[in-house]
């Protein structure tokens, strides 16, 4: 029986695993250890992409602003 090509079943080449590397951005490790270090309940309210926002985003949206708000300390 012959199976259908699949890029899924492929290994991926070097260069694949290069360009994959390269269009992720790199998390700053204090952020990482950050998220790593908040209350897991919190963790788990976190959507996918207010991880990924908390980890590379400049400014958070309000909503993950909210959710934090226990934890962040103001400049004064």
């Amino acid at each position: 029986m012959i199976k259908p090509a699949n890029s899924e079943n492929k290994p991926m080449t070097k260069e694949k695993k290069k360009q994959k590397k390269t269009l992720e951005p790199k998390v700053d490790p204090q952020r990482r250890m950050a998220l790593e270090s908040l209350p897991p309940h919190l963790r788990e309210q976190m959507t996918p992409e207010e991880v990924d926002l908390f980890l590379h985003a400049e400014a958070w949206p309000e909503t993950l602003m909210k959710k934090m708000e226990e934890f962040i300390v103001s400049p004064d």
